[in-house]
C-alpha cells in the first residue's frame, strides 16, 4: 500500500514538473532582469565600482537614455527652489521620487548601451535610486532634501561621464 501511495505521489510530482520548469523559465526570463537590476542597482554597487570615462571620452548614449535623463533633470530642477525654501512636504517628496523612479524604469527598459557603458550607467542609476529612497522616506536617518541632493549629484555625474549634448549641470545653489 505504501508503494501505491508513493507512486501516486511520484506521478503527481512528475506531472507537475513540466509546469514548474516552465514557470521557472518565465520567472528567469522576466524576473531575471529585475533581479539583475536590483543587484546592479543596489547601494553596494556604487561602493564596489567607480564611475569613470571611456578611455578619456564620455560614454555613448542612446535616445531613450537621453530623453529619460532630460525628464529626470526637469523633474528635479522644477522642485529645487521649493526644496531649498523648505516648502516640500513628505508627500511631495514621495511623489517626486515616484516620478523619477518611473523615468528610471523607462530608461532601464528601453536603453540599449554597450556592456561597459551600461555598467557605468548602473552606477548612476544606483545613486538615483539611493536618492529616491531617501526622498520617499525609506531612510529614517536622512531628510528627503538629502535624497534630492543625491539625485542632483547623480544627474550631474551622468552629465560628466556620458555623451549627452545640451545637458546642462544642475546648480543646486545652497
Amino acid at each position: 500500500m505504501n508503494k501505491e501511495i508513493d507512486m501516486k505521489r511520484w506521478n503527481r510530482i512528475t506531472n507537475r514538473l513540466p509546469v514548474a520548469l516552465a514557470a521557472l523559465a518565465v520567472v528567469a526570463t522576466l524576473g531575471g532582469p529585475a533581479w539583475a537590476q536590483g543587484a546592479a542597482h543596489s547601494h553596494d554597487a556604487a561602493s564596489e565600482h567607480t564611475l569613470s570615462l571611456d578611455n578619456g571620452r564620455k560614454w555613448a548614449t542612446d535616445e531613450p537614455l537621453r530623453a529619460g535623463m532630460d525628464r529626470i533633470r526637469g523633474l528635479v530642477v522644477s522642485q529645487l527652489d521649493a526644496a531649498h525654501a523648505g516648502k516640500l512636504n513628505a508627500a511631495q517628496y514621495k511623489t517626486l521620487a515616484s516620478k523619477i523612479e518611473t523615468e528610471v524604469g523607462g530608461i532601464v527598459a528601453n536603453c540599449k548601451l554597450e556592456p561597459k557603458a551600461d555598467a557605468m550607467l548602473h552606477l548612476v542609476i544606483a545613486d538615483i535610486g539611493a536618492g529616491t529612497d531617501v526622498m520617499a522616506g525609506k531612510s529614517a536617518k536622512q531628510r528627503p532634501v538629502n535624497g534630492l541632493a543625491k539625485v542632483v549629484d547623480a544627474v550631474n555625474q551622468y552629465g560628466k561621464h556620458f555623451d549627452h549634448p545640451g545637458l546642462a549641470p544642475i546648480h543646486a545653489g545652497h
